[in-house]
């Protein structure tokens, strides 16, 4: 049993005449009739009888038509929803990215390239997670682009770098290092801090940071979330190491550069190695490679 089968039994028993039915899948009559006849050995049962000069459906067609009729129907739907997803100026993209890119970066990129005119009907469906979700996610098939951070373990990943961007330190303008535009790390040893968690993907570069320096830093509490960091800090609650991003000029708060030790995020496009992608998804790579560019620019 194949698919042309079932087509062509669908079209006949619609026409209930060979002729007719023929024409219209514009085939000849005696390829139809040993098409149908193979049919009906597989299913071991007559689908029509004859009916004067014509033919009609026998009560095992009839049966049999309702479960075609709504199998075709479900393919001819799934064939279309391919056809969107998969179309340039339609498509789906499926896209990850780790916390601290949420609050800007991946929005303001997806914003710009749903603005031209050739991508405004693309849709997205967006999760943020660790590294380790993005990852698993990325290699299960449920993501097709993700930013995050590269791991040199994830040997069946493509990493494409993106950019930089610097951990500085970040205070409340109330806080005694806010008269200082550069600092050292060792410098923010007597105060408290709001720290990411410890589970978050920035958190063991931070700790690494304060290591190269020999500071405990005091922590007065952590957080996951960017945004809740900064408004933390922007109440005098702690300073904070973190990202430099556009985003922390919405708070009231002082980013200082840190000049002992350099330390940045180096952010990459993460791709499944050999995995095919729809035509919209490999121009939204294009795009972000272009795109983290001018964003870089625009942060320094």
């Amino acid at each position: 049993m194949n698919l042309k089968q079932l087509h062509y039994f669908r079209v006949l028993a619609g026409y209930e005449h060979f002729t007719k039915a023929a024409e219209q899948l514009s085939i000849t009559q005696p390829s139809l009739s040993h098409a149908i006849s193979e049919l009906e050995k597989e299913l071991g049962t007559y689908l029509f009888e004859k009916h004067g000069r014509n033919i009609r459906l026998t009560k095992y067609g009839r049966f049999f038509l309702q479960y075609v009729e709504r199998s075709l129907d479900e393919l001819e739907k799934g064939e279309k929803k391919l056809h969107d997803i998969t179309c340039p100026s339609r498509g789906v993209i499926d896209v990850a990215f780790m916390y601290q890119l949420g609050p800007q970066f991946v929005p303001n990129m997806i914003q710009t390239f749903s603005h031209k005119d050739e991508y405004k009907n693309v849709r997205f469906t967006l999760t943020q997670g660790s590294n380790k979700k993005i990852f698993q996610d990325l290699k299960a098939g449920k993501v097709d682009i993700a930013y995050t951070l590269r791991d040199e373990d994830e040997q069946e990943i493509e990493f494409t770098p993106l950019f930089e961007q610097e951990m500085v330190a970040v205070v409340s303008y109330n806080h005694p290092l806010a008269r200082y535009d550069r600092i050292d790390l060792k410098d923010t040893a007597p105060y408290p801090f709001v720290l990411f968690h410890p589970t978050s993907d920035v958190r063991p570069i931070i700790d690494r940071l304060f290591e190269s320096v020999g500071v405990v830093p005091q922590i007065a509490c952590e957080m996951d979330e960017t945004d809740v960091i900064a408004g933390l800090v922007s109440v005098n609650f702690g300073m904070a190491i973190m990202p430099r991003t556009l985003a922390l000029s919405s708070y009231n708060v002082k980013v200082l550069s840190i000049n002992h030790p350099l330390a940045s995020l180096d952010i990459h496009m993460a791709c499944v190695k050999n995995r095919y992608l729809c035509p919209a998804t490999e121009a939204f790579q294009q795009f972000s490679l272009n795109y983290s560019k001018e964003s870089l620019l625009q942060v320094h």
